[in-house]
């Protein structure tokens, strides 16, 4: 039986979708408006501000993106472990033209509120301490090295794949994001 999305549901996927491709300050609800084929006074009913918004779009993405992690099988070795990271963060490019929700929010983190940037924030350290987490398991089992702390490998990591995706877009090519996985694995 076939599902169909709700008009809050088609707002929060179009404003993730433009988010990723524009960034915070590149949409508005008139672009909402058309893509989902209702009135921006519909738009204002489910949410009432564009930081309303943009929070939510923040919270749907951090936990869909969490419980991909989630779903990782806590038994397979670390370098298997990151190998699905590294799947699952090369699937935010999408034909090649969209950044992570949060990293392209991020760099807009002038323009939004606090609790956004907390959201985004929360987003980052998760990320993180999975990454710690995994790369920690590595350096024992010898599948992986790292230089310093897990927790401090896990920032420069992550802060590799934000900067990966942005490159693959700039360059239309997703080698970028092979290229900051294959830095951690030890050869056998």
């Amino acid at each position: 039986m076939e599902t169909t999305s709700t008009v809050r549901e088609q707002i929060l996927e179009h404003a993730i979708t433009l988010m990723m491709l524009r960034g915070y300050n590149g949409f508005s609800y008139r672009d909402l408006s058309e893509l989902v084929g209702v009135k921006t006074s519909s738009i204002h009913y489910y949410f009432p501000s564009k930081d309303d918004l943009v929070l939510e779009a923040v919270n749907e993405y951090s936990s869909e993106v969490l419980q991909a992690l989630g779903s990782i099988d806590a038994a397979l070795a670390a370098d298997a472990k990151l190998s699905k990271y590294a799947k699952l963060f090369a699937r935010t490019l999408g034909d090649g033209d969209q950044i992570c929700l949060c990293g392209m929010l991020a760099a807009d983190i002038g323009s939004l509120p606090d609790n956004v940037r907390l959201a985004v924030q929360a987003f980052f350290k998760a990320n993180e301490s999975w990454l710690s987490k995994v790369l920690a398991q590595g350096v024992q089992e010898k599948t992986i090295a790292i230089a310093g702390k897990p927790e401090h490998a896990a920032r420069a990591l992550f802060a590799a794949y934000q900067g990966s995706v942005l490159t693959s877009r700039l360059f239309h090519t997703k080698s970028r994001m092979d290229e900051v996985e294959a830095l951690w694995r030890i050869p056998k």
